[in-house]
């Protein structure tokens, strides 16, 4: 592939997280309102690559607002080093071209590793991948490390103070019963890998978390699901958070205490960075809510958002992040309409959008979704 360049377009850094909603919308949990002059200067602009098609993962360097990483669902790998104006594919070397999930060591960012097989999807008729990748010279050469057959990978953590230590959130091929699947983890950069979370051959993980000031802490979701070119079978009792307390040697799975009753569908979890005592999860359920919090790490839940539109079409979707500076403040990914304010510039019918509103206990920004949602365990 030939590199692509955006060079008309002025892009703040920070905005390239627009790129990331193929078909979805940012739900932001509400903050005070501001003059709308303020909000206007916050938009997200469509900066690329053009070529690379959906993107499923996305990765920036800390430190450094002008890189960034863009996993698409079948072009590959594309890295940008100047905010967005130029494009250049980095992995078409390799034999896969689903990639599902990116992430840059923090404490070296030459390191970084690809999971392949995009796991955002609701049929098996999508690109599957061959496992793991590395790169130690920031994507220019990258090395085979294993995992061939976990299909779809939907989430990689990397130690904060250690490149050698990862995680692979794998939620498996998805269409049937297959051992290969659950959370893996790895202390020598790949050269081994350990299977340290594995609920039963009709689950893989969906969401996984961990504390960045305490990388012992990990959080994980687990799905339960299969997916036929005719639909999607999402939900069961295999679907269930658990938690680790010693870097994912040993998993409890969390029951009861204010969290939804199974038979559950997907789920994502995350830790706010400034709190590490606060938890989310964001639950596919039948009618039991929609978004979880913990505010003492773990041992208690309440529902506090119950609207269905954050968890529906919960294969496409279902995607949590909270934010860096305000435990208050996390995005969810949700279908919206294609008439939605603020499109970010793509043509899916289900069109891109960001929506903001208020921080604290308000009511939600209002979606209507366009396409009928999937229960779990009713399809």
């Amino acid at each position: 592939m030939r590199p692509t360049s955006m060079c008309s377009l002025s892009v703040k850094a920070g905005l390239f997280l627009g790129a990331l909603a193929s078909c979805g919308s940012f739900a932001y949990a509400q903050r005070p309102p501001g003059p709308r002059a303020n909000e206007e200067t916050f938009r997200f602009r469509f900066v690329g690559p053009r070529a690379g098609n959906r993107v499923a993962s996305i990765a920036g360097v800390p430190g450094d607002p002008s890189t960034y990483y863009a996993g698409a669902a079948s072009g590959g790998i594309w890295k940008t080093t100047d905010g967005g104006n130029r494009w250049d594919p980095i992995f078409d070397k390799q034999p896969v071209a689903a990639i599902g999930a990116i992430a840059v060591a923090p404490s070296d960012p030459s390191v970084i590793y690809v999971g392949t097989g995009e796991a955002w999807a609701i049929r098996d008729s999508d690109v599957m991948g061959n496992g793991v990748y590395v790169s130690t010279d920031s994507g220019k050469n990258w090395t085979h490390l294993g995992l061939d057959e976990t299909g779809r990978i939907g989430r990689i953590l990397v130690h904060p103070a250690n490149p050698d230590i990862a995680f692979v959130c794998a939620l498996g091929r998805t269409t049937g019963p297959q051992q290969e699947r659950g959370v893996y983890r790895t202390t020598d950069r790949g050269q081994h890998w350990e299977r340290v979370l594995f609920a039963d051959a009709n689950t893989g993980c969906s969401g996984l978390a961990m504390d960045p000031h305490n990388p012992r802490i990990l959080l994980a979701g687990m799905w339960q699901v299969e997916m036929h070119t005719w639909g999607e079978l999402s939900g069961g009792p295999g679907s269930a958070i658990y938690i680790s307390k010693d870097g994912g040697t040993k998993w409890t799975k969390l029951e009861g205490h204010g969290l939804p009753k199974p038979p559950l569908g997907k789920i994502d979890v995350a830790i706010a960075p400034t709190n590490p005592d606060r938890y989310f999860a964001l639950i596919q359920t039948k009618d039991q809510g929609a978004l979880w919090r913990s505010d003492n790490a773990g041992e208690n839940w309440q529902a506090i958002n119950y609207q269905r539109q954050l968890i529906g079409r919960a294969g496409y979707y279902i995607r949590i992040a909270v934010s860096t500076g305000n435990d208050n403040q996390r995005m969810t990914i949700a279908p919206t309409p294609a008439a939605a304010p603020i499109p970010i510039g793509l043509s899916d019918p289900l069109q891109a959008a960001i929506r903001f509103s208020a921080a604290k206990p308000a009511p939600w920004p209002r979606y209507i979704p366009t396409r009928i949602s999937q229960n779990p365990c009713h399809h």
